[in-house]
């Protein structure tokens, strides 16, 4: 869930904004209101917000320099509230990597738009942070469209039983039915899978279903025990042990860590 601070100095602009847009339904939570630059700093720092939505003009410190005092202290994405006369300002929140610009008067369609760009940016940049930590952990660089790409067999055994794994992976799936399915033995199948991919059918499908778990992880809508289930593990004690296992922490660990 993504902490929202807004920042504006017309109390009934701030209201507007904080009351008449359903944050919740968005994944988000307003955290706290500022009604200048330098109560915004404060709070800034007090609440540490992953999103600022200020104003820039205000009394006693401007939008823009309050977003710049405050990334000293705290990482965060800035939306600046802007009217058509205030270009000037503007080009100066550009050299500070402002998210976007929404003009006045604020439409709640162009808001909802750019929190939902804002929520997928997070969650990719999450993704890579993960991947960085983990990039010597040779299970958390299994992609299964890559070792699809590799299976040039005649058969595609290993391709066709990848896809198997992208289909079915929330439910109960096993070698052993794939290979009766394809035609082949178990044993052959096995030996397939580590020919072309260096790794077990259960390394991909445990890998597979952890990198679901984690997009799931990263939308903070979910229980980690509503997870298991979701992503094919047999018991929530069992999905824990697989999930450290591949990311070197439990899913709760996972989740404080992500917030």
């Amino acid at each position: 869930m993504l902490k929202i601070l807004i920042a504006e100095d017309e109390d009934i602009i701030r209201k507007g904004l904080v009351f008449t847009i359903d944050w919740l339904s968005m994944d988000c939570v307003v955290v706290a209101e500022a009604v200048d630059g330098e109560d915004g700093l404060q709070k800034i720092i007090e609440y540490k917000p992953d999103v600022v939505i200020t104003d820039i003009k205000m009394p006693k410190m401007d939008g823009i320099e309050m977003v710049r005092q405050g990334l000293e202290y705290v990482k965060f994405k800035s939306i600046i509230l802007t009217s058509y006369t205030e270009f000037e300002y503007a080009k100066r929140a550009i050299e500070l990597k402002a998210y976007d610009y929404l003009v006045k008067p604020i439409d709640e369609n162009k808001i909802i738009e750019v929190i939902q760009g804002l929520h997928d940016q997070l969650d990719m940049k999450r993704e890579a942070e993960f991947a960085l930590e983990n990039r010597n952990n040779p299970s958390s660089r299994m992609d299964l469209n890559y070792f699809m790409e590799l299976d040039h067999s005649e058969s595609g055994y290993v391709a066709k039983s990848i896809e198997k794994i992208k289909e079915k992976y929330r439910e109960k799936i096993g070698i052993e039915a794939i290979s009766e399915e394809l035609g082949v033995s178990a044993s052959y199948l096995s030996r397939k899978f580590k020919d072309v991919t260096n790794h077990s059918f259960l390394d991909l499908l445990n890998a597979y279903r952890v990198q679901q778990a984690i997009k799931l992880l990263n939308t903070g809508r979910y229980r980690v025990y509503e997870i298991s289930d979701m992503t094919g593990f047999s018991d929530y004690k069992h999905f824990c042990t697989v999930f450290k296992r591949y990311t070197s922490m439990s899913p709760t660990g996972f989740v404080k860590k992500r917030n």
